[in-house]
């Protein structure tokens, strides 16, 4: 029992870690760098900001049960940075990019030939849901 808790605080706190870093880390690009986030880095950005406060508290209160509303939040991240990375790496949906002035297809960074801004939120949102749905599990009827 003892040993559960623990877990459970250690799992809360690196899914905040990842999506503090994940916040950070995308006004990194846009405040220093200066890279316009595009509407789908908008998107990412309402679903990856309330995840850091949610799992905040989390983490002050030692709270497991939001590790549900992580997963949601981070469930609906990966479905947009899945779709905006399709858009800059597919070349038949980069035909399919509506965004407005600041085209969804554009790679600010490109390293590695496939690592871009999109990946760096579909990895983190992944994580955080992992981790988010191993909490819910491992405290499934409590």
């Amino acid at each position: 029992m003892k040993n559960l808790v623990k877990q459970n605080e250690n799992l809360l706190f690196a899914a905040w870690g990842v999506s503090l870093i994940a916040t950070i880390g995308s006004l990194y690009f846009s405040e220093v760098l200066g890279y316009m986030p595009c509407e789908l880095c908008w998107y990412q950005r309402i679903f990856m900001y309330p995840i850091v406060i949610i799992l905040g508290i989390a983490v002050v209160k030692k709270d497991p049960k939001q590790a549900l509303y992580s997963a949601v939040f981070s469930g609906i991240g990966i479905l947009i940075a899945f779709y905006h990375y399709l858009l800059q790496k597919v070349p038949a949906m980069t035909e399919l990019d509506s965004c407005g002035l600041i085209p969804c297809a554009g790679q600010y960074i490109n390293w590695l030939g496939f690592i871009t801004i999109p990946f760096l939120a579909l990895v983190g949102f992944t994580a955080i849901l992992v981790i988010s749905l191993v909490i819910l599990k491992t405290n499934q009827g409590r």
